[in-house]
């Protein structure tokens, strides 16, 4: 059978989409891939077997009147792309796992009268996904969400298999020293980037460090480092990620949907500092979520330096963290089991 799935430009859509796509591929599905060809997609799909389709479209929510003009003709043109594309391969079905691309794939399913899937990774549901929900067979949600979404599956976050690993037991802490890896996430943070080794220089010789900047700021973050006495690596990016969160006592980052599921299924906890000017403050209410699973904690920029300087003290003097680790967040492992085991159920095929 043959599947479109569409996703495109950050992490947080595209490697959800590209463990669905392996775990149906496995099942005997032929995957076309459709993104916008940006270098995150093309390292991503690397080795991935997919058929790849680039198309030409970006944005429309927060962009100038004639950037949204735009973005409606070539929506419009990607419509009939895509249809194309549906009739000449006998695509069956047709999954978006968020971002504007997936809005003219959906609506070109729709009018094929293809079955329609949606994963929304967020806890809160975004715009694209959004007005695909109200015509899909399934919309599977990554995280608990306040919305109401009608034919939706809470399946959790799909994640890669280096996180995927069975922790039942525990690494106790045999040494004085208190491990963090810090992220921004693909972009890298120039908050984090630039407040945390200011905000950790206290503790000197308690920690060791590792901390991903994103492309062009390790020198940057490097100088503002050099200027403590702490024991720190610095990269632009981690190659698997997964080895420096299991390294780690917790980890300090954004709460994008996919960071917080990964470091969660980890079984590590995580100092969460939610971007405040994501699309509907998302980035907050995903991390409610893991406080409310007792894994992590939150610090808002608008709290300030000190805010975040007592609760780093707190986490690291009295060791919060270990009972962060205490915890497991299973919710994620089975994700894209779950999501193509229902997909499929729609064809009667399993």
């Amino acid at each position: 059978m043959n599947i479109i799935i569409s996703a495109a430009k950050t992490g947080g859509h595209v490697y959800p989409a590209i463990e669905v796509g392996q775990e149906l591929k496995s099942r005997g599905c032929k995957i076309f891939f459709i993104g916008t060809g940006s270098q995150i997609e093309l390292n991503a799909l690397k080795d991935s077997g997919f058929e790849f389709i680039a198309l030409n479209i970006d944005g429309f929510r927060g962009k100038s009147i004639f950037s949204k003009a735009a973005s409606i003709k070539n929506t419009f043109i990607s419509i009939f792309k895509i249809i194309r594309i549906i009739k000449k391969n006998d695509i069956k079905g047709i999954i978006g796992f968020g971002g504007f691309i997936t809005v003219p794939v959906g609506l070109a399913g729709y009018l094929m009268r293809i079955k329609v899937f949606t994963h929304e990774q967020n806890s809160v549901m975004g715009s694209a996904n959004k007005l695909l929900s109200k015509f899909a067979f399934i919309n599977f949600l990554g995280l608990p969400t306040n919305d109401d979404v009608k034919n939706s599956i809470e399946s959790g976050n799909p994640i890669r298999p280096s996180f995927q690993k069975n922790k039942e037991v525990l690494q106790s802490n045999d040494e004085d020293i208190v491990k963090i890896y810090i992220t921004g996430g693909s972009q890298g943070s120039s908050y984090i980037n630039e407040t945390l080794p200011l905000c950790l220089s206290e503790f000197k010789n308690k920690i060791k460090i590792k901390h991903q900047c994103g492309k062009g700021n390790v020198k940057e973050v490097e100088g503002l480092y050099s200027k403590t006495s702490l024991n720190y690596h610095v990269a632009e990016f981690y190659k698997d990620p997964s080895h420096e969160i299991d390294w780690a006592d917790f980890v300090i980052s954004r709460s994008g949907a996919l960071t917080i599921s990964e470091v969660s299924s980890s079984s590590k906890g995580s100092l969460m500092i939610p971007l405040p000017i994501s699309i509907d403050n998302h980035q907050l209410i995903n991390a409610q979520h893991i406080t409310n699973i007792n894994m992590g904690c939150i610090h808002n920029e608008s709290d300030g330096p000190e805010s975040l300087k007592k609760i780093l003290r707190e986490i690291i003097d009295k060791k919060i963290y270990i009972e962060w680790q205490e915890n497991k967040n299973s919710q994620h492992i089975n994700a894209s089991k779950v999501i193509s085991r229902n997909i499929l159920k729609e064809y009667e095929t399993i």
